[in-house]
């Protein structure tokens, strides 16, 4: 028998609703596959930690996660706290403690949801974002000086490495590899940004000789915001900058229907150390406890760390009943224009399963 040993962090807002329900889910998963299981062990660091200690998390807060195979995470941020505050003091400092250097963000439209696109077919809208994960415009380097005077000044520091845009650029062209249009398109700034962004463009063609099977095309962030719109179609693998992949995989889960459905995944591709996998959505305190959250993001996010974790059966059969159950219009939550509950979505997600 597997165990996989799991860390639950729900974090904040509606992140301690929906992990929750995704454990009653992977827990239905291995009553039908009974020779897998999941040990789970929930941590309760975030916004009220930060409240009794002062910190979002411990010290040493990692050396309890190093033994896990994964972690599952709900949201970081507090109305009440600043959002550098949250960010930094938790969902960053797992993802650079970790060197989780590969966030991926699959986007296509579920059956039964609608894209905001005019007469956009899902056939049309099925990308793979990957996003670098630990430098770029998110290194942390910078300061402020003279707080309060006319003279303040601050600066942030985006910093690029060779080795941290060759094993990005690596990886997402291998990602691209395995998809059946093998094809990859390469977001820049380089007419603005004239160093870093150059060294990214010039990678990026140096890297695309290894995948001679793999097209590939290149394009500005700010055009690559229209092609979105205006030619889905065009796109397939994308891969980008720390800053330039977080926008635009906000825009992809939006043109897919809803950021509540929208997956990710923290990946340390040479498993050193655990990945961790997330919905997009964020904290959403404005319906945080009234049971409105759509748990589809974290349902999906489930499915990615099940195929990192080698049960791709499992996640199949997972991702199997999360189309089924968007199919069907009366369990859609109020983000997706319908006005079903989280858990009359968890509990049709977990009736699939088990039938």
């Amino acid at each position: 028998m597997k165990r996989y040993k799991i860390a639950s962090i729900p974090g904040d807002g509606i992140g301690k609703e929906v992990i929750p329900e995704c454990e009653k889910v992977l827990k239905a998963l291995s009553k039908k596959y009974s020779e897998v299981t999941f040990e789970f062990e929930r941590f309760d660091w975030g916004g009220d930690y930060y409240r009794k200690h002062g910190v979002m998390m411990p010290e040493d807060g990692l050396d309890s996660l190093r033994s896990k195979d994964a972690i599952l995470f709900g949201s970081a941020g507090d109305p009440k706290i600043p959002d550098h505050i949250t960010l930094w003091g938790l969902r960053l400092k797992i993802c650079q403690g970790f060197d989780q250097y590969a966030n991926v963000r699959p986007t296509r439209i579920l059956p039964g949801i609608e894209s905001p696109l005019r007469n956009c077919k899902s056939n049309q809208l099925d990308w793979v974002i990957v996003r670098e994960n630990s430098e770029g415009e998110y290194s942390g380097l910078g300061g402020r000086a003279h707080q309060g005077h006319p003279i303040e000044v601050a600066s942030d520091m985006s910093i690029l490495t060779r080795v941290g845009v060759e094993r990005i650029q690596r990886y997402a062209f291998k990602l691209a590899q395995a998809r059946p249009r093998k094809h990859i398109t390469v977001i820049t700034k380089s007419n603005a940004q004239r160093h870093a962004m150059v060294m990214w463009d010039e990678i990026a063609a140096q890297i695309a000789t290894e995948f001679p099977d793999v097209t590939w095309d290149k394009e500005l962030v700010d055009a690559a915001t229209a092609r979105m719109v205006n030619h889905p179609q065009s796109l397939d693998t994308i891969v980008a900058t720390n800053l330039h992949a977080d926008v635009l995989s906000d825009l992809a889960a939006a043109l897919a229907g809803s950021l509540g459905i929208a997956p990710t995944g923290n990946i340390d591709p040479e498993c050193r150390y655990p990945s961790m996998f997330e919905p997009i959505h964020g904290s959403a305190f404005d319906i945080m406890g009234k049971g409105l959250a759509n748990p589809i993001g974290t349902f999906w996010s489930a499915v990615m760390m099940l195929d990192f974790l080698g049960e791709k059966s499992m996640g199949a059969q997972l991702m199997q009943a999360i189309e089924k159950v968007t199919a069907d219009p009366r369990l859609h939550t109020r983000d997706l224009g319908g006005a079903a509950m989280m858990s009359d979505v968890t509990n049709a997600v977990i009736k699939e399963i088990l039938q």
